[in-house]
């Protein structure tokens, strides 16, 4: 029991850093300034996901329901959606703070127009509040639970003894991947608030993260 629990919570670490996971959450983490709140961004995404786990493991383990044929395939391609609109929406919001305007100078008796790019302040508000934008994680996570809870249902029957075992085993594995988003939300909102960036600095990083996010969804959705 003991060393299923310890592979369960490694394997919740490890599920944390799959791909459409990051991408996702990098365009919430990619909004804020400080490493706290990126902290709770994780947080909260792990708190939906480990909450949709175990609610889709109690109506299937101990209650004779049983998911559909065909549903987790559709799950999975909501959330390839749901990555590709978060990344359109972090590129878009990156783009319109960007201001191209023309300065004139006098040289020599002589006028010059010179086009200059600024990157207008992208990011207005730290605090991360769970009506606000707190909440599209905690949904985000919840979906992403609800898209892997077949498989790992039948993991966890397959490794645990008896019903109880195979809930107490999902819920280790919730803990391990919000602990493990915890992480990665940290690694990815320290270059956004530490050594305080440049504006431009700032919204190129947000470019990055939604023409990844771009990326990843789309390739989901092949």
């Amino acid at each position: 029991m003991t060393s299923a629990l310890t592979v369960g919570f490694l394997l919740g670490l490890r599920h944390a850093v799959d791909a459409d996971h990051v991408a996702a959450v990098s365009t919430f983490v990619s909004r804020h300034r400080d490493v706290y709140g990126s902290c709770v961004l994780g947080t909260l995404w792990g708190i939906g996901h480990a909450g949709a786990l175990l609610l889709a493991a109690v109506a299937m383990i101990l209650l004779p329901v049983r998911m559909p044929p065909g549903v987790d395939r559709a799950l999975e391609a909501l959330v390839a959606v749901v990555v590709v609109a978060l990344g359109a929406n972090a590129l878009v919001r990156a783009l319109r703070s960007i201001r191209i305007h023309r300065h004139e100078h006098a040289h020599g008796g002589r006028s010059h127009r010179h086009v200059h790019v600024h990157a207008a302040g992208t990011t207005s508000h730290t605090h991360v509040h769970i009506g606000g934008v707190g909440k599209r994680p905690l949904l985000v996570g919840a979906l992403h639970g609800l898209a892997g809870s077949a498989a790992l249902v039948v993991l966890a029957l397959a490794t645990m003894p008896s019903a109880m075992g195979a809930l107490l085993y999902v819920t280790v594995f919730g803990a391990g991947s919000t602990l493990g988003m915890v992480i990665v939300t940290t690694l990815i909102g320290t270059p956004f608030a530490v050594g305080r960036p440049s504006e431009r600095a700032r919204v190129a990083l947000q470019v990055a993260v939604g023409l990844a996010s771009l990326g990843v969804g789309a390739a989901m959705l092949r």
